[in-house]
């Protein structure tokens, strides 16, 4: 009993032991294992055992996408403009025996390589298309970082210019620079404003004016009409005066007839009805043959009943 009280310790240090050769790996991770110094093997996800004293684990890696933000850097443009840029580096470890194995620091060569490849890049570009093409800067980094880094196991996703800060004198001209191009745009703004305001009137005036004569068009169309109508009734009135005139005086002739009356007095007649046919205003009437004949019968008699 004593004896085995006393292996109670060495039976607690073979446990111990035991449970740290048990290594379980979790998702989205690695180990690199070392056998007596050397690269044995990389663990993936799940449970492993390792040999006590002669396996080590010389590295846990991370597999999901890590980001860096590096500090800005100084660079310098084509025509010698001094700025600050700083980078966002998105990259993945793809192989962990390389990423254990290819660079002491991976980070700081990331940086460091992010650097040298912005100031490489930047060189060669002038400043305005430097602030204009950052698109194009992302995708050349991120095509020279992702070869460099390929020997490390690392796999450069994206890299992203944070921002870009050139040197005061030059902010401030950018500054006036864009107020007076926004002053530019006010004042084109403006002009186009009233010139459309200016058409949009006269085109009103022009069709006002045009409604105005189509209107004076419509009512000297609408007077005329109404001139016209008025001469034909009256001219309507008057010849069914004219013919209820020579109506009444056909039927006065035909009762002269009828009761017997002689030629002078029908003469006469005809004579009384010439006049109230002419009512004063023909300034030339036309009598015909008999009518002139039978006046001068009348005449004749008269003149004898004269002698007599």
């Amino acid at each position: 009993m004593e004896g085995f009280i006393a292996m109670i310790p060495l039976i607690v240090i073979v446990l111990l032991i035991l449970a740290s050769c048990i290594k379980v790996v979790p998702q989205a991770q690695a180990m690199v294992i070392e056998r007596l110094g050397g690269y044995q093997a990389t663990w993936g996800v799940g449970i492993h055992f390792k040999l006590p004293v002669i396996d080590r684990v010389a590295k846990r890696v991370l597999l999901k996408e890590q980001v860096v933000d590096f500090a800005p850097q100084p660079v310098i443009t084509k025509d010698n403009v001094t700025m600050q840029i700083d980078t966002v580096v998105f990259f993945q470890i793809t192989d962990p025996k390389l990423y254990a194995y290819g660079v002491e620091n991976p980070i700081m060569a990331i940086e460091n390589l992010t650097a040298t490849t912005l100031r490489n890049i930047i060189g060669d570009m002038e400043l305005d298309e430097t602030l204009t093409s950052r698109e194009t800067i992302n995708t050349k980094m991120r095509a020279s970082l992702d070869i460099a880094t390929d020997p490390w196991g690392i796999k450069v996703n994206r890299v992203e210019l944070k921002n870009i800060i050139p040197p005061a004198a030059i902010q401030e001209a950018m500054e006036k620079q864009m107020k007076a191009e926004r002053e530019r745009r006010e004042t084109i703004l403006v002009a186009e404003g009233e010139k459309k305001s200016a058409i949009l009137k006269a085109e009103g005036k022009k069709e006002a004016i045009i409604l105005d004569a189509e209107a004076e068009k419509q009512s000297a169309i609408l007077k005329a009409e109404a001139q016209k109508e008025k001469m034909i009734r009256e001219a309507e009135g008057q010849a069914e005066a004219i013919l209820k005139v020579q109506q009444a005086n056909a039927d006065g002739i035909r009762f002269l007839k009828e009761a017997g009356a002689d030629a002078s007095v029908l003469a006469l007649k005809s004579f009384e009805a010439m006049t109230r046919v002419a009512d004063g205003q023909a300034t030339k009437i036309i009598i015909p043959s008999e009518m002139q004949n039978m006046a001068g019968m009348i005449k004749a008699a008269a003149e004898i009943a004269k002698e007599s």
